[in-house]
């Protein structure tokens, strides 16, 4: 068997503003699996500035693990785990490998037997008019929910922002939830928190900035704002150190992005131990091509998921691969009358 990798860059339709920055375009990289007609690909969505894995050997690794690979398919999944977003890519590759089918890769998941999957509304930084703009579109597409990332304007012009969108629809018919990517200061947190809370938000997403465990324990200790914990979780990669970690902070959410945080197994081990502590969690891609959110999209419907997820990136890159996955309704669909452009795939890849 022959195990490669290659790079490949998604092209942004549009900037998308975060607390970080501003992203026009995203590098990914696909792990392809060959042997005599039988075929497999992954996704190692490396994403830079956040990831983990963002490091200047990453290729050099990425290359070590398709050799790997190429010996020993089951157990090569094991020596990366320092990497997490080449362990999801080795997973998937070895599920479509092994399938049939190169795109099933959960054959049992409810999603592709028609069955979609609610997922939030995604609102971009940007200044008001434009946010503005942004929720007017979502709520036309039928969206229920919508997450707006908020922390690069000015606080108060944001908080004006939600209230006119709350005042307009209750929580019984639009659930919101914002994400602050770390950027509130820990000390202004508190009463940033109660603010927001007043608005009957679902939750907020790392209001501090990761790394700050005493403050961020106190914060979800008192606060009247359900809290996810999303940054706070990457890097965390041994068992007993996620235990560690949730018992300490205590939040009311977990937010697993699979290319963040180890793959399906890494992500696994994170809805344990949020069970056991009765720690709610939800799923976020986190701009994936087409070839990585199918394979979140059929993991999470297998899990038996009824919330909103974060699930509706797929639709943001102008060079996404074509595949039946839909956005419709404020959920994510698989469309069987749509097929994958294998053609592109096979292209770039094979």
């Amino acid at each position: 068997m022959k195990a490669s990798y290659l790079k490949y860059t998604l092209q942004f339709k549009q900037p998308g503003g975060t607390s970080r920055g501003v992203l026009t375009q995203k590098d990914t990289y696909f792990i392809v699996l060959e042997d005599t007609g039988q075929w497999g690909i992954g996704e190692t969505g490396l994403f830079r500035g956040l990831s983990y894995d963002d490091r200047p050997d990453y290729e050099a690794m990425l290359a070590l693990a398709c050799k790997d690979l190429e010996t020993d398919l089951e157990g090569a999944l094991f020596k990366y785990q320092e990497y997490p977003s080449i362990v999801f890519g080795m997973e998937q590759a070895v599920r479509s490998f092994q399938s049939p089918d190169p795109f099933c890769l959960f054959p049992d998941a409810p999603f592709l037997n028609g069955d979609p999957i609610p997922i939030n509304g995604l609102i971009w930084m940007g200044d008001i008019g434009f946010m503005k703009a942004q929720i007017a579109d979502r709520l036309k597409q039928g969206f229920t929910c919508l997450k707006l990332k908020i922390g690069a304007l000015n606080f108060e012009e944001e908080l004006r922002m939600l209230s006119e969108i709350r005042s307009e629809f209750g929580p019984a018919d639009l659930e919101i939830r914002v994400d602050a990517n770390g950027a509130f200061p820990a000390g202004e947190a508190l009463l940033r928190l109660k603010h927001l809370a007043a608005l009957d938000l679902h939750s907020i997403e790392q209001p501090i900035a990761a790394g700050q465990p005493d403050a961020m324990a106190e914060l979800c200790t008192g606060t009247p704002l359900p809290i996810a914990l999303d940054e706070e979780l990457i890097g965390c990669i041994p068992y007993e150190d996620k235990s560690r970690m949730l018992k300490a902070i205590r939040p009311q959410y977990i937010i697993l992005k699979p290319s963040l945080v180890g793959g399906f197994s890494g992500s696994e081990e994170w809805i344990r131990l949020a069970e056991e502590l009765r720690i709610g969690w939800w799923v976020t891609s986190a701009l994936e091509s087409n070839i990585g959110l199918n394979a979140i999209a059929q993991w999470t419907s297998s899990l038996d998921v009824h919330m909103p997820q974060g699930l509706g990136t797929g639709s943001l890159f102008t060079n996404n691969i074509s595949s039946p996955l839909e956005v419709a309704g404020g959920a994510l669909r698989y469309d069987f009358r749509a097929s994958w452009d294998v053609q592109k795939i096979q292209s770039l890849c094979i």
